[in-house]
């Protein structure tokens, strides 16, 4: 799917701060000394040119006010990841918040993040790159509702559309069984609630989200693991099965 339009104001809001400040020193540099500098034969290009060292400090000092916005928004993302303390802190998140918390998981890994205009149910909600890849994110913050294999579908169709190498798609809930089938084989990363909460801990400043809670099988003490009923009159129910099946074959709602 298309993204929607980014302002450049909106991309300096949402990169770190010295951005800001290395942009206001280009522009004003630029503006205020090379191009009033630069001489042609035209005398209505020299004079235009010339112009140009008028509105120069206006422009820097406009990109140089944005640095302490971006600041205390980096410093909001930080505390906001920090934050964290369970899955269920996560799901309360509005769907802005949760893919800045995706987007700054992502930055504490050292990857590159853009992220920022791209609306509440896009196609792409972030993208990472690092070591010359790019990656495509989709972040689905539905509480009640599994991802499923449309979804999966549509944001492979983006990826074959463009020039990314891997596509993440992060819920706060699960997946259905046919979206995992259909990712298996392809470059799509599904992360669940589960892998969310991994993800949060391994980079927070000090791991205080609630590691994912495994249930063990009251028969063999293997781990319960969610599945999804493929025939009979529960067809596409979810259970949890023992991981150990079919040596143990119990299983819960």
């Amino acid at each position: 799917m298309p993204r929607k339009n980014v302002s450049f104001a909106n991309l300096l809001f949402h990169a770190p701060w010295w951005v800001s400040v290395l942009m206001a020193g280009v522009v004003y540099v630029v503006l205020g000394h090379v191009l009033p500098a630069w001489e042609t034969e035209n005398p209505i290009i020299n004079t235009v040119l010339k112009a140009f060292v008028i509105p120069a400090p206006y422009f820097a000092f406009f990109m140089l006010m944005i640095a302490p916005f971006a600041f205390f928004n980096s410093l909001r993302k930080a505390k906001q990841l920090d934050a964290q303390r369970n899955i269920e802190s996560i799901r309360q998140l509005h769907w802005r918040n949760f893919e800045e918390l995706v987007a700054e998981a992502y930055r504490r890994q050292s990857y590159r993040v853009t992220e920022g205009g791209f609306g509440a149910d896009g196609g792409i909600d972030l993208e990472l790159r690092k070591s010359g890849e790019l990656t495509l994110v989709q972040c689905k913050q539905w509480k009640n509702q599994k991802v499923g294999v449309n979804v999966v579908r549509e944001m492979y169709g983006v990826l074959t559309a463009s020039n990314a190498n891997n596509v993440v798609i992060i819920c706060s809930g699960r997946f259905t069984q046919q979206a995992i089938d259909f990712a298996a084989d392809k470059p799509i990363t599904l992360v669940g609630g589960d892998g969310l909460v991994s993800l949060i801990r391994d980079v927070q400043a000090e791991p205080n989200i609630e590691p994912p809670e495994k249930k063990s099988c009251p028969r063999c003490g293997g781990e319960l693991v969610e599945r999804v009923a493929k025939r009979g009159a529960n067809s596409g129910n979810s259970f949890l099965g023992c991981s150990n099946f079919p040596k143990c074959r119990h299983i819960e709602n």
